[in-house]
């Protein structure tokens, strides 16, 4: 299974994140390669194959809020609509999606961002509490679903994104509640199908202490195994 990452933006160490994310779904069998360039990446989907594209990016327009005034020039990103195109066709002749952590801040200027994902940041409306440490728990639905058949509730370092836009036609599989913060009952993994594609957001993963916990680095695997499209029992299997 090839994987297509499309990473690099602000307040995140994106390269070693990315790192930890190719060398786990390397031990599920999955071969990632990695660019910031997101327009030539999304491009070569038309030159070549991928089972899958992971975002795990941070890439906006930064527009407004004079923080972000120094990481404009390298960061800021506006989407043309060849590369829309692109990802909307990759969905559609049943590519596979994983959307992970700041990747539903991406990419703000498409509208069709989170009908594609699943749900996005609302700017004005979503936050999240200081990292810190917090507690997941699989929902009903999730004792059933391939991604999260058997896992149990852990606990972790990391963030609570709260108050996401969510599409109707995502299922819910993980709720979070952050231990030093009136924040709880805010799903933080979800999954959906478009047509033949799947697609899969998992909003933990600020560092790689997140993602190499014993029990998400499994929901990771199974989540790039699933959304490429691998059997149920070899998801399972992670």
């Amino acid at each position: 299974m090839r994987n297509l990452i499309l990473t690099g933006g602000i307040r995140h160490d994106f390269a070693d994140n990315t790192r930890a994310v190719i060398a786990l779904l390397a031990e599920a069998g999955i071969e990632s390669e990695a660019t910031e360039d997101i327009d030539a990446g999304i491009a070569s989907l038309s030159e070549e194959h991928y089972d899958l594209v992971t975002v795990m990016a941070l890439r906006w327009r930064m527009e407004g809020d004079p923080k972000y005034a120094p990481y404009r020039a390298a960061w800021a990103y506006h989407m043309p609509e060849p590369s829309r195109q692109g990802l909307q066709r990759h969905v559609a002749h049943g590519g596979g999606l994983l959307g992970l952590h700041t990747a539903c801040l991406c990419f703000d200027d498409w509208d069709d961002w989170r009908e594609v994902l699943g749900g996005r940041w609302t700017w004005g409306q979503s936050f999240h509490p200081p990292r810190g440490p917090i507690t997941v728990s699989p929902l009903r639905q999730a004792r059933t679903h391939p991604l999260t058949r058997g896992l149990p509730e852990f606990q972790l370092e990391d963030e609570v994104f709260s108050a996401l836009s969510l599409a109707r036609d995502v299922t819910p599989l993980l709720n979070a509640r952050a231990t030093n913060a009136d924040v709880s009952g805010q799903p933080v993994l979800w999954a959906r199908q478009e047509g033949d594609a799947r697609i899969v957001y998992d909003a933990l993963g600020h560092d790689r202490e997140s993602l190499e916990n014993a029990v998400h680095r499994r929901i990771l695997q199974r989540s790039a195994l699933w959304a490429g499209k691998a059997s149920d029992d070899t998801v399972t299997g992670f």
